[in-house]
């Protein structure tokens, strides 16, 4: 690291556990974000600042007023422009020295077995479950660890899938691609603003410690909050042994 770059990043080189060899991990990694709204908008900032070397973000949306109240990595001057690219440009302002690519396109089975395999940890910030079971399969397939969460009116959730560990589940065992989920969407159910910041953020951290090394993933843990009571619950996840994803297909 260079002088700059000890100034900067010098809170985190005081931390026993990331120090000087953290914070080159940081450094030298690649981190997926896959949607630049509600989620990806805390998501990019934190690892961006945090000095994670390169950040791919992928989403096909345009900012829209009515994201303004949550997206918090979009301002006004963004409204009409497409997210990934308002997001990179917000990054860029915050870190110069962070490569920044946007991905302007719909995050399909082809377009994620692509920019998967480059990645070294991957952050499931969108909204839908398609997006996210295709994202499941890219990571089991080249074993990169998941770090998912969601949100909705004032209910959030977190967990992370690292099927590098034998025992860990991928999502699909939790929510299996064949079952029926009511796919419900903030513009018709609302979503309380600061919830996707505590999710976003969560899913930051959980990013940052896998790459450095540091403390106890969530991997086969759920997280569920509810923001109403601010009170956490947690489930323990097993992995399924019959799971069409996780369950031999790759391994």
């Amino acid at each position: 690291m260079n002088d700059d770059q000890l100034l900067r990043y010098s809170r985190h080189l005081l931390l026993d556990e990331v120090g000087v060899e953290g914070q080159e991990r940081f450094l030298a990694a690649h981190a997926l974000v896959i949607g630049a709204g509600g989620l990806g908008s805390p998501t990019a900032l934190y690892l961006a600042t945090a000095g994670v070397g390169r950040l791919t973000i992928v989403d096909d949306d345009r900012v829209d007023l009515t994201n303004l109240q949550r997206q918090i990595i979009h301002d006004m001057s963004s409204l009409g422009e497409p997210k990934a690219r308002s997001a990179a440009r917000r990054v860029a302002a915050l870190n110069p020295e962070v490569h920044v690519e946007p991905v302007c396109a719909h995050a399909d089975a082809r377009l994620l077995d692509e920019l998967v395999a480059g990645a070294d940890v991957v952050l499931d910030c969108c909204d839908n479950f398609a997006t996210r079971h295709a994202v499941n399969v890219a990571c089991v397939r080249h074993r990169r660890p998941l770090v998912s969460g969601a949100a909705i009116r004032f209910d959030g959730q977190i967990a992370v899938y690292d099927t590098r560990d034998e025992a860990s589940p991928c999502y699909a065992c939790i929510f299996p691609p064949d079952q029926e989920f009511e796919e419900v969407r903030c513009a018709t159910m609302g979503v309380f603003a600061p919830l996707v910041g505590i999710v976003g953020a969560v899913q930051a951290a959980e990013a940052l410690k896998l790459l450095a090394g540091v403390g106890t993933s969530l991997a086969g843990r759920l997280q569920m909050l509810d923001a109403r009571t601010m009170e956490w619950n947690e489930i323990r996840l097993p992995r399924q042994p019959g799971c069409p994803v996780c369950g031999g297909a790759w391994r």
